[in-house]
């Protein structure tokens, strides 16, 4: 595939991912929405009116279109290189055409480039595969509110009474969604990196978000506790937006990383109700979307 065309279906893969609130995510604020009452029910109804009629017209699902960010499996004979240029070309283009509003602000000059690209953005993460002619670029689209709501904790930690163990990861999801609250735009979804370093600890929180809300992790134990978490988050009463409720977030996903002795990271990333994230596949000159 070319430059020019890669780059064409790249700006679709943007439009979605700004316009088209996935099916999972508006089944789960759907669901959120019918167990609810009051203020927190009418919240749930113009979120979801909010998504069908940025679908409807290929209008940004929030005025915040946030920061792109590119997760890409590739096969042995992919240029990383070209897909990285085409992301640029494509930020900039769909910038253009305003599915997205210019975001990328260079943080000495404090001067907005004005299409999304600069100093390390887009944001791209790359992971071969064994795999001839064909690339899973997934997009997720995350605003500023609830990125400034994720945390990382470093265990054992005093405050929380939290040590080296599941209790303590406990301890870190349920005092990280207490932070949250009224900040992160909910109900929103956690995503839990444990382990790892400092960065990839958060690099895997993050990763937890291309997962569906409706999924079951691989690892039974995780499993046990990403439904634990979701159910005891919920009991905190946060509710969307923080106006109180029965649902203070759609899902909590966990991931691990391996770790130094020294060190325990558990990294908790938020993502709010406009939960955007899009695939695309290529698999020789076809190309599809998820």
């Amino acid at each position: 595939m070319d430059m020019q065309t890669l780059t064409e279906h790249l700006v679709e893969l943007i439009r979605l991912t700004a316009t088209d609130l996935p099916q999972d995510v508006e089944a789960a604020l759907t669901r959120a929405k019918d167990e609810e009452e009051g203020r927190a029910k009418s919240t749930l109804e113009w979120m979801l009116k909010n998504a069908h009629e940025a679908r409807e017209n290929s209008l940004p699902l929030c005025q915040d279109t946030g920061t792109l960010i590119f997760h890409v499996e590739h096969g042995q004979d992919v240029s990383t290189r070209m897909i990285t240029e085409a992301a640029g070309a494509a930020a900039a283009e769909a910038t253009r055409r305003i599915y997205l509003r210019p975001n990328a602000v260079n943080p000495i000059t404090g001067k907005n480039s004005g299409d999304n690209t600069g100093y390390g953005a887009p944001y791209l993460h790359f992971e071969e595969v064994d795999r001839k002619g064909w690339s899973k670029i997934s997009l997720m689209l995350k605003g500023g509110g609830s990125e400034n709501c994720g945390i990382q904790y470093t265990l054992p930690d005093s405050s929380l009474k939290a040590g080296r163990d599941m209790a303590g990861i406990k301890r870190c999801i349920l005092d990280a969604a207490l932070k949250a609250q009224g900040f992160g735009c909910a109900p929103g979804t956690l995503g839990v990196g444990v382990g790892g370093d400092r960065t990839t600890s958060y690099m895997e929180s993050k990763l937890q978000f291309m997962r569906k809300l409706d999924d079951e992790n691989s690892d039974e134990q995780l499993a046990e506790v990403e439904k634990e978490m979701h159910d005891k988050v919920n009991q905190l009463g946060i509710g969307p937006m923080g106006f109180g409720g029965k649902n203070s977030i759609l899902g909590v996903k966990i991931g691990i990383r391996h770790r130094l002795p020294a060190c325990f990271f558990v990294s908790v990333s938020y993502m709010c109700w406009a939960f955007r994230r899009h695939t695309m596949i290529i698999d020789g000159e076809a190309v599809s979307y998820q």
